[in-house]
Parts: structure tokens; sequence; C-alpha cells
């Protein structure tokens, strides 16, 4: 009988080592393609459709203004100025505001509190509750006003938010806002356009005050509440800012693009 000989095939365990190494290089592949996927789709999200979610309800939200203010008197919480809420009476706090958001300074104003105009008493909005409109001609912007500064409350919904403690529109002080510049509306992302002699309107029930862009601290730290003092002027760069009391405006959003690191911030006085 023929002895059988088995026969070796050399290769043959390199070529499964291969084939293995193959499928995990695939299977990372095709992980870091899904995952580039969900990345892109988060950005987008964030980037594209927030900025479209909040900008068409902020414009929503005008004309429903602009139809109540149509409609006949102010009752109470129905677009009447607001109350502001008291802030400390000098210097930056020490730490951010509860709830504020990214694009405003830290803390409340520094400053008293400022008296409701073009309302009694006991008829400001709710909390968060939109109750003015701000026009800039020169962006084609326009954005409804909201009381406080919260991020999700407010911001995030494209609107422009109101320092709790600063002054009314149209009153002596600084009427200060805060805006997004990117995502959810960005209704601010052009403020750094703005030139000396720009118009910002505001629109409040049966009142429009206009305010004429002076000048623009192009940037300061998040921590710098003397722009919003009632004379505004920053406590980080002391050469920006006014000298006199007068009734000022003041934008505050984040500098630069996409970045929350520094404040640009844009001051007006109301034209008499």
């Amino acid at each position: 009988m023929r002895d059988h000989i088995p026969v070796v095939v050399q290769g043959s365990g390199r070529r499964v080592r291969r084939a293995g190494a193959a499928g995990v290089l695939w299977a990372a592949a095709e992980l870091t393609v899904t995952v580039g996927v969900v990345v892109l789709l988060l950005v987008v999200h964030q980037v594209w459709w927030t900025n479209r979610q909040a900008a068409a309800a902020a414009h929503e939200q005008v004309r429903a203004l602009e139809r109540a203010w149509e409609d006949g008197p102010a009752g109470p919480g129905a677009g009447a100025v607001p109350t502001p809420v008291p802030g400390p009476t000098s210097g930056p706090t020490s730490g951010p505001t509860s709830g504020s958001g990214s694009d405003s300074v830290s803390g409340p104003a520094a400053g008293p509190a400022a008296s409701p105009s073009g309302g009694p008493a006991g008829t400001a909005p709710r909390r968060d509750g939109a109750y003015a409109v701000l026009r800039i001609p020169r962006l084609g912007l326009v954005v409804p006003v909201a009381q406080g500064i919260d991020k999700r409350a407010v911001l995030d919904k494209g609107y422009a938010g109101h320092y709790p403690g600063t002054a009314g529109p149209g009153e002596r002080g600084n009427f200060a806002l805060a805006g997004h510049r990117n995502t959810h509306g960005e209704p601010f992302r052009r403020i750094d356009r703005l030139r000396a002699g720009d118009e910002l309107i505001v629109d409040v029930r049966g009142r429009r005050h206009t305010y004429v862009v002076g000048k623009v601290l192009p940037e300061t730290t998040e921590r710098d509440t003397g722009v919003i003092a009632p004379v505004p002027r920053s406590v980080v760069k002391p050469g920006y800012g006014y000298d006199e009391p007068g009734a000022y405006i003041t934008l505050t959003t984040c500098t630069p693009e996409y970045s929350s690191k520094y404040r640009l911030v844009v001051w007006g006085t109301l034209r008499s």
C-alpha cells in the first residue's frame, strides 16, 4: 500500500492573516464614515436647521406683536414695557448669572433698576416674554426683544435679550441687549458691520425709539459688565465708552465668530 504523504500549502496562514487584517481595516473605515456622517448631521442641525427654526419663530413673534399692537390698548402682559429686574449697584459680579447666554456679559447690569415706560405698574409681560421689536435697517434685521438673557428661554429662540437691571427702551440709562452671533437665528451675526450714524430702532406698542450708533468695542472679556452700566464704559479697556449720563443702547454678542471667548459691543445714543 502506498503511503499518503500530506501536502502542505505554503502561505495559506499568511492569506488568512491578511484577510483578517483587511476585515478589521474595513470595519474601522465603516465606523469612521458612520461617525463622520453623524457629526456632519449634528453640525447641519446646529448651524442650519436651528437657524431656520429660530428665525422663522422669531419672525412670527414679530408679526404677533404687531398684530397685538394694532388690536387695541395694552393689557397686563400684552406687550407692555417690562419692569427690569434690579441688579447690583456697582461693578462686575464674581460669576456668571444663572442661566445667562454665551453671547452676554456675565452678571447683572451695574446700576439700579429702571422704572417702566409706556405702561402703568403691573403691566410688565411675563419674564422671557417678547415685548418689543428691534430693527436695524443697515442689516435688514427685524428681531423681537424679550426680558432676560436666559440662553434656552430667550436667546436660543432667536430673540434679543434685555439685560435685567438695565433701562427700558427710550429711558435715561442704558437699554442693553444680548443676541446670538451664530446658530439659533443668529440675529447679531452682522453687528460688526455697524458704523457710526447707523440707526437702531426699537418699537414698543405705540412708541418708536430711534438710537444712533456711536461707538464700537471690537473685543472685550465676558466679565466686562461696565459695557452695560447706566453710563457704559469698559472696565477692561477704559478707552472705550462714555463719560456723561444719557439714554444709551448696547448690543453685545460673541466674537470671533463660532467662538464665545470674547464679546463684541456696539453702543448707540437716543436721537433727541
